[in-house]
């Protein structure tokens, strides 16, 4: 499945503001298919305000006076909500879950969302084929729509989306240059007298899997070999002679 095959149903919203702003988080993390079931009477400035540079993805909704009707071209329907009971689906699963349960099935898929107030009604959880739930805390359960439809965009984004290189984004080294890295400091030590005896395999095999579990990355490890080869250098370079002392 792909970002495009995803659709965001909003049943019965009612705050425009959370409309602009589903908008915005769907644009942010790649969707742009938005159906709305039975809205409100929606004021269309507070939907662009909050849409900021996601007015397409508005301007390109489409509405239905049924679930029915909205989910009738789709493969898969997946309700969002975090109430259970005898009319809702007996099993749930995380946003990643459920991410993750879309990535090798065709679509189109849509994943539904209730009323801002009362959340989905059990009719509508009962044409959904599967439920789902964001984990929170027992304390405050209930969250706003546009961050629910975030949470989801988001887990979307990362399964089903591009793979991007994000500049600083921390990639820790492979086995192969942790290895080298570790060869190099050894090097290093090694060069200033450090192994006299045997040693130099067992500190390796520590500076190794030490390396390993920090989870250098590239930039670390260059300044790391840097800093082990200066002071070999240094420790190897031959040194001036004492200045004498006393009258001449």
């Amino acid at each position: 499945m792909e970002l495009s095959d995803l659709i965001i149903i909003l049943c019965r919203p009612s705050e425009p503001g959370n409309v602009g702003a589903v908008c915005r988080v769907m644009k942010n993390m790649g969707l742009s298919r938005l159906r709305l079931v039975e809205p409100a009477p929606l004021e269309e400035g507070p939907i662009r305000a909050r849409a900021v540079h996601a007015a397409d993805v508005w301007e390109g909704a489409r509405f239905f006076e049924t679930l029915e009707a909205a989910i009738a071209d789709c493969a898969l329907v997946i309700g969002a909500t975090r109430r259970r009971g005898r009319r809702r689906k007996a099993l749930t699963m995380t946003p990643a879950e459920a991410a993750a349960f879309l990535r090798d099935r065709p679509g189109p898929a849509a994943l539904v969302f209730g009323n801002e107030r009362t959340g989905l009604e059990d009719g509508e959880l009962q044409r959904c084929n599967l439920a789902s739930h964001i984990p929170v805390d027992g304390a405050f359960p209930s969250l706003n729509l546009s961050h629910a439809v975030q949470v989801y965009c988001y887990e979307l984004y990362r399964t089903l989306g591009p793979v991007r290189s994000v500049k600083g984004q921390w990639e820790p080294l492979d086995q192969e240059r942790i290895a080298a890295l570790a060869r190099s400091v050894t090097g290093s030590l090694e060069a200033l007298g450090f192994y006299r005896k045997a040693g130099r395999e067992d500190q390796e095999r520590f500076f190794r899997d030490m390396f390993s579990r920090a989870a250098l990355n590239a930039g670390e490890a260059a300044y790391l070999k840097d800093i082990f080869a200066k002071a070999a250098r240094l420790g190897t370079r031959p040194r001036p002679p004492a200045a004498l002392s006393g009258p001449v």
